[in-house]
């Protein structure tokens, strides 16, 4: 089993930055797929970034792509989120995955999730 426990939300204004960080407790997620998806009041759960065991291949959303980076420690066990030029829209409950497969497209696609961390993103 994988615990995953996110932290580094907040309260930012439009336009600005935070990092997230999700860390991994129990069996080493160092061989996983890791990412980050996101859900907005009222809205579905998203797809935002992965990265592969290795951090060799990283893939995000069109809406986030060179806004947003996503990272990995393997010695720490730790996977990472930079979030600059933050918009009001943006307001969501982000929460950390893994999973054994290499794509996590979607939230069933990964095979363990966090608690999430609120963003909050005032105009």
């Amino acid at each position: 089993q994988v615990q995953l426990v996110e932290s580094g939300g907040g309260s930012v204004e439009t336009g600005g930055s935070l990092r997230l960080s999700c860390a991994a407790s129990g069996r080493t997620c160092s061989s996983y797929t890791r990412g980050w998806f996101r859900q907005a009041p009222g809205k579905e759960r998203e797809f935002v970034a992965s990265i592969i065991w290795s951090g060799a291949n990283k893939y995000y959303a069109d809406s986030v792509k060179g806004r947003f980076t996503i990272s990995r420690d393997n010695a720490k066990n730790n996977l990472y989120l930079a979030i600059n030029s933050l918009k009001p829209e943006e307001t969501a409950v982000y929460y950390c995955v893994a999973g054994r497969r290499v794509l996590l497209l979607t939230f069933d696609d990964c095979d363990y999730w966090g608690q999430g961390t609120q963003v909050t993103v005032s105009s």
